[in-house]
């Protein structure tokens, strides 16, 4: 199915001469002057090497057809990252590059999209927006104002995000997984 490159997204799937690669980052590019472009790195999935390649935004782009299905996270081991489909109970397992950098945002159960192709997973897009603990923060300046002044913290998973000075550690957060972007205090 063709598309135009600037409505190409993270994780999307894309044949390019007969091979399959999974999309990595995708900019659209608007210059004053000249024609614009989108900009787009990707990884071959038959052997992972990393490619850049610039289209015109308007440019027909061939999407492979691939499954989407949801998937939940229950654990990682030596042989990679383990994942059940809730419906019918059966396993797959994942390597350590289809699930990058995303692996610190993980949490057991957490229900993730895993993109297949003739079986095999060669993507993962995980849920926009996803609740964290506060493990670390500096404690709260009495007299500093609420308006745009924010403070690290680290997240029990790992991730330093900027919060409100009312956080303190301890509170669940909501992120959002795009940016690592503090959304609003956790409501449970």
């Amino acid at each position: 199915m063709k598309v135009i490159a600037s409505s190409l997204r993270k994780g999307n799937v894309v044949d390019i001469d007969g091979r399959l690669y999974v999309v990595l980052t995708a900019q659209n590019f608007h210059p004053g002057k000249g024609t614009p472009v989108t900009q787009v790195d990707m990884r071959r999935i038959s052997d992972g090497v990393k490619v850049s390649e610039r289209w015109k935004t308007t440019d027909g782009v061939e999407r492979a057809h691939v499954e989407e299905t949801t998937y939940n996270f229950l654990y990682e081991d030596g042989e990679g990252y383990h994942f059940m489909e809730p419906n019918t109970y059966e396993q797959i397992t994942v390597t350590e590059d289809v699930v990058g950098d995303s692996k610190v945002y993980l949490q057991d159960g957490m229900g993730v999209y895993l993109l297949l192709h003739e079986g095999i997973a060669i993507s993962m897009e995980l849920p926009q927006k996803i609740t964290v603990e506060v493990a670390e923060t500096e404690p709260v300046v009495k007299g500093q104002t609420a308006s745009s002044s924010y403070k690290p913290a680290i997240c029990d998973n790992g991730l330093r995000v900027m919060v409100p000075p009312h956080i303190g550690v301890g509170t669940r957060i909501i992120i959002n997984t795009d940016d690592n972007s503090y959304v609003e205090r956790a409501k449970d």
